[in-house]
């Protein structure tokens, strides 16, 4: 089975979370990120996430810096169809930061000995970049406790 290519636009999204996160190459930042991503719309209303995909696809802040503009929003939407339609459809999920934690351990495949507080850490800081103060404040709201902190010191 092949793995899917990397867009070109999420490659500076991508090399942030990496270099934060110390792994090992794209596609594993890739995939980590879209874990971190599922288990942040999970806790969020529909509207909220739709919210945030809107900001991920447009100059959110624009700088000089900013090499990635607008695309983060395809690693935003869950690539499984099946998953992506019930998120649509089900209210949010109430679960504490261990089970945010585990799932990014588990679900993403982090690469042995690697904390998961430290891949969360790398993604939202990438993340928080490309945000508006406003929305970053939202998504504090539906963080639980550790997660909550992580996101914030991000």
């Amino acid at each position: 089975m092949q793995t899917p290519q990397i867009s070109q636009s999420n490659v500076a999204f991508l090399e942030k979370v990496q270099l934060k996160a110390g792994l090992n190459d794209l596609y594993e930042a890739r995939d980590l990120s879209e874990i971190v991503f599922r288990t942040m719309r999970d806790l969020m209303t529909t509207e909220a996430a739709d919210r945030v995909a809107s900001e991920l696809h447009e100059d959110a802040q624009p700088t000089e810096d900013k090499t990635l503009k607008s695309e983060i929003s395809t690693l935003w939407k869950d690539t499984n169809p099946i998953v992506a339609w019930l998120s649509r459809v089900r209210p949010p999920l109430e679960f504490d930061d261990n089970t945010f934690i585990f799932r990014i351990k588990q679900e993403g495949g982090a690469p042995k000995g690697m904390a998961g507080e430290t891949i969360i850490e790398a993604v939202f800081a990438a993340t928080k970049d490309e945000l508006s103060q406003e929305r970053i404040q939202e998504i504090a709201g539906f963080m639980p406790g550790k997660i909550k902190e992580l996101w914030q010191q991000a």
